[in-house]
């Protein structure tokens, strides 16, 4: 049963509430300040965000968890959305934290690449682009011999001897001065690197070695991507962040830009799975953002956040936060930079990840049902008001994405008036026209389902020449003989793509089957009566209501039309 507003009993204090269903599986989870104040807003009339009447339709109970401030709330939050990952709650791309690169607090300092950097050291980042940062520790250790290793060897290492390693542990003069030099590329002065790898690439390019010009191009590139650019000068940046937003679909990005002593010095992406809340998308990223590093005095932000990401920022900041959504000024084209960033990032990784999210799908629900192979996948689904108009539609899915020039359509030829007798006459006749077979048969429907169109399958002998499943609505429960049921999460993002595609074409056929019989002419349904009698009765009567009412007699009398037909028109108009 759905949650009812009456039935929910809720704390009025700050922490975290979690709608959840009888299975115990997690839909979301929200923070608030007043738990209770919070979750009635649920149940309003006119609810502030498009997904809330599907999520408490789904929902069976809210739970909740008191936590001493909203600073803890926020960071409970954060934590039990990377444990449950909730289907309506906007996700990063990467659930782990994003990693660091850190300057270690030895005598003779370490470079690393962590995502859980020492508290001591002194550490830049985060980088959502991982690869890019790797690059930059290998640039500048072959560029300044900075030590990866864990610990000194008196007799040094093979990276010494390869020219990756200054080797402090065999002479430390002037490590010093090299690991000053790197910090000065980690702050922001990566002018001299980047020159001195130019001079390099315009050497392979003299020699006519361009392979290797193009990697000098692309470790340039990866620079400046992770290192911080000066780009923009304002009296106003002293320091602030600017937060940008864009979406598409499901598919979000959050762009920071750091500004500091009136200097833009550059930016940081986050990838995320956007659930329609961009309050919540930003607080999410925000969250992750500021973990390892201390808040700016002001945040340019691009919709109110509320009160426990405020009490959060204070407390690592360790002062107050300002956080302001500018509409005119240097502050506002700061912020509409940081969008328009953000809108460039969306596009480009929906463009590049396009189809990668599909067989992302398929490749999670090859591990789920441990299967060969789901490349190619067929389900069907049935439609019928009271037994009238009973059709059924076919839908295939190629790598994932839905394949239209391959669905199909099918009226009920049988007296069948059940689902199972209808899908079980449609599966069959799909069954003759087949000269390949689908790497699974999906049904809409549950485990009477599956037993039926097996049984049919058993009859012409194919059962085992391919996988048959059935998904039923409730719980999303996947059913295959010989298995254990398995209750979809993400994994099984494609059964249900499937099936609810599926839906959407058998509703369309029906409507449009609907459509056509309510234009149908009574008239037309008599055998022996065509239009040019029909045509003959309209002209003599005038119209369809007269017809109706008149005796056999009087329908007689309609040229074309004799004794027989007037008996049979009047016995159908009056059945």
């Amino acid at each position: 049963m759905p949650v009812d507003a009456n039935s929910v009993n809720l704390p009025d204090k700050p922490g975290v509430y979690l709608f959840r269903q009888t299975d115990e599986r997690v839909l979301y989870v929200g923070k608030a300040t007043n738990i209770r104040e919070r979750v009635r807003s649920y149940f309003a009339k006119n609810p502030e965000r498009k997904m809330i009447p599907k999520l408490v339709s789904k929902a069976d109970k809210i739970d909740c968890i008191v936590t001493q401030n909203p600073a803890e709330a926020l960071i409970l939050e954060r934590q039990l959305v990377r444990k449950h990952k909730p289907r309506y709650n906007s996700m990063l791309k990467d659930d782990k934290s994003y990693p660091f690169i850190a300057l270690t607090s030895h005598e003779h300092p370490r470079i690393i690449y962590t995502r859980h950097p020492p508290t001591d050291a002194d550490r830049w980042g985060p980088f959502p682009d991982a690869g890019a940062a790797k690059k930059v520790i290998q640039l500048l250790r072959r560029q300044f011999g900075i030590r990866d290793c864990p610990e000194l060897l008196p007799e040094g290492c093979l990276a010494m001897h390869i020219g990756l390693c200054h080797a402090p542990c065999v002479s430390p003069e002037g490590y010093d001065y090299q690991v000053h030099a790197a910090k000065g590329v980690l702050n922001g002065d990566a002018g001299i690197i980047i020159e001195s790898l130019q001079e390099e690439m315009d050497d392979f390019s003299a020699a006519l070695d361009y392979e290797k010009a193009a990697g000098v191009r692309d470790l340039i590139a990866s620079v400046q991507s992770t290192v911080s650019q000066q780009i923009i000068h304002s009296r106003f940046y002293q320091d602030c962040d600017a937060v940008g937003f864009a979406s598409r679909g499901d598919t979000g990005t959050v762009i920071i830009l750091h500004a500091k002593g009136g200097v833009i010095q550059g930016q940081v992406e986050y990838p995320l799975i956007h659930r329609g809340d961009i309050a919540e998308s930003t607080a999410l990223v925000l969250a992750e953002h500021y973990t390892n590093q201390k808040p700016p005095k002001l945040l340019l932000i691009p919709a109110p956040l509320g009160e426990s990401i405020q009490h959060w920022l204070n407390e690592r900041r360790g002062s107050n936060v300002v956080m302001r959504v500018p509409l005119r000024g240097e502050l506002a084209k700061l912020r509409r930079m940081a969008d328009s960033n953000a809108e460039v990032q969306v596009v480009r990784h929906q463009q590049k990840r396009s189809g990668s999210l599909e067989k992302a799908a398929v490749t999670d629900a090859v591990k789920l049902l441990q299967s060969d192979s789901l490349n190619h996948i067929v389900c069907f689904d049935m439609a019928q008001i009271q037994g009238h108009e009973r059709v059924g539609a076919s839908v295939v899915f190629r790598n994932g994405k839905p394949s239209k020039k391959e669905y199909r359509t099918y009226r009920v030829k049988t007296e069948a008036k059940d689902d199972l007798g209808m899908m079980s006459e449609v599966v069959e006749r799909w069954l003759k026209r087949q000269d390949e077979w689908p790497d699974i048969l999906l049904l809409d429907g549950g485990e009477t389902h599956l037993n039926t169109i097996l049984a049919m399958l058993e009859k012409h002998g194919v059962e085992n020449r391919f996988p048959v499943a059935a998904l039923a609505k409730q719980f999303e429960t996947l059913h295959r003989r010989d298995h254990e049921n398995i209750v979809l999460d993400r994994r099984g993002r494609v059964f249900i793509h499937a099936r609810d595609e599926a839906h959407r074409f058998v509703n369309r056929y029906h409507r449009k089957r609907r459509g056509k019989t309510a234009l149908v002419n009574p008239l037309e349904e008599i055998d022996g009566l065509g239009a040019k009698k029909i045509q003959s009765l309209l002209r003599h009567f005038g119209g369809y209501k007269h017809i109706e009412h008149a005796n056999e007699s009087e329908l007689c009398e309609a040229p074309g039309i004799g004794k027989q037909m007037a008996a049979r028109i009047y016995a159908h108009l009056r059945a």
